[in-house]
């Protein structure tokens, strides 16, 4: 049998420990051969091939990124893209293929496995944790732990020039991030995109902050937005294939504001693709790796439109359908028990 493997969407730590666990249970105990596509979806879309087998993965299990390369491709927007897909899969003898990404990557993966047929399995990754039906998605460990070391770094420097630092983190439209980072970091005040904010609250938290003789250190999630109006940022007019702006620009928008209420200097920093790159921690390689030996068992045990998942310790099989129906967001209760430590 050949298995095809892919990783498309954002780079991610611990994408190389799933291709590495696939290709190693998958050679070693069933004797499969393995077709690497590169960039994503692009990869089956122009025949963009490398082989993998036991050496070629040796050694990838601390590497940050993927060793496939990724890309933000939709097939679905492509010229005669399904068909492309199609045909390359086949004269490639490809009999199933492993799809390793995030709500858009997984999103392809279920219509092409619903609409036409590929029998797909899904491994969940994003550093947004944004997926449904699993409790936890690999890269999402790596890029909390960056957020939180950076946070802990800024508050040395706020305090000895006594002014606020901004920082803003990734998570598109969930908060996840944002929520982890800033408690494990001691933030002053944690802004979600879950929960509009009042840039007077806020301004009022800072100068509480600072009446303790303390300097404030607010984390902004980079999809959060102020409760009277939505921002128009930077790259609003950026779309990726799948229709996503390309967001930044809130941390920003809110330093000045701050200064600008407070009187109070303010800088911002915005952590950007620091948060997805590097090596992965010791939980993501522990989870993408039982996620790879699950996904390449699931594919021997013909489990096809299906997603590996963690469930508690447990890896479980969902409908890869379930997990690309709706984002995963922070619930409002989530978001409450930290306000205790706001300002």
């Amino acid at each position: 049998m050949r298995v095809g493997v892919l990783t498309g969407g954002g780079d991610c730590p611990g994408l190389n420990a799933v291709i590495r666990a696939v290709v190693r249970k998958g050679v070693q105990e069933y004797g499969y051969e393995f077709t690497g596509f590169r960039d994503g979806w692009r990869g089956p879309l122009q025949g963009r091939t490398v082989r993998l087998d036991i050496p070629a993965v040796r050694g990838i299990l601390p590497r940050g990124g993927t060793m496939l390369g990724s890309s933000r491709t939709n097939p679905f927007k492509e010229p005669d893209g399904v068909r492309r897909i199609l045909d390359n899969l086949s004269g490639e003898g490809v009999d199933a293929l492993i799809v390793i990404g995030g709500e858009d990557t997984l999103g392809v993966a279920a219509r092409l496995s619903r609409e036409h047929g590929v029998r797909c399995v899904g491994v969940p990754k994003t550093i947004d944790n944004d997926l449904s039906a699993t409790d936890y998605t690999f890269g999402f460990d790596t890029a909390v732990g960056i957020a939180t070391e950076a946070i802990d770094r800024l508050h040395t420097t706020a305090e000895s020039h006594m002014r606020v630092l901004v920082v803003e983190v990734m998570g598109r439209h969930a908060g996840w991030i944002a929520l982890h980072s800033g408690l494990a970091g001691g933030a002053n005040v944690i802004l979600i995109p879950e929960q509009r904010f009042d840039v007077d609250q806020v301004c009022g938290w800072v100068e509480s902050r600072f009446r303790a003789s303390y300097a404030p250190i607010v984390v902004v999630a980079e999809g959060a937005m102020p409760r009277d109006g939505d921002l128009v940022l930077k790259n609003a007019a950026a779309r990726d294939s799948f229709g996503h702006v390309r967001l930044s620009g809130v941390g920003e928008w809110l330093a000045g504001e701050i200064e600008r209420r407070t009187g109070k200097e303010a800088r911002t920093t915005v952590l950007g693709h620091i948060q997805r790159g590097g090596t992965p921690s010791a939980f993501d390689r522990w989870l993408a790796t039982r996620f790879g030996l699950h996904a390449v068992s699931a594919v021997r045990e013909g489990e096809f439109g299906m997603m590996v998942a963690l469930r508690g310790t447990d890896v479980v099989r969902v409908p890869i359908a379930s997990a690309t129906e709706r984002l995963k967001t922070v619930p409002v209760e989530r978001y409450e028990e930290v306000k205790v430590f706001f300002g």
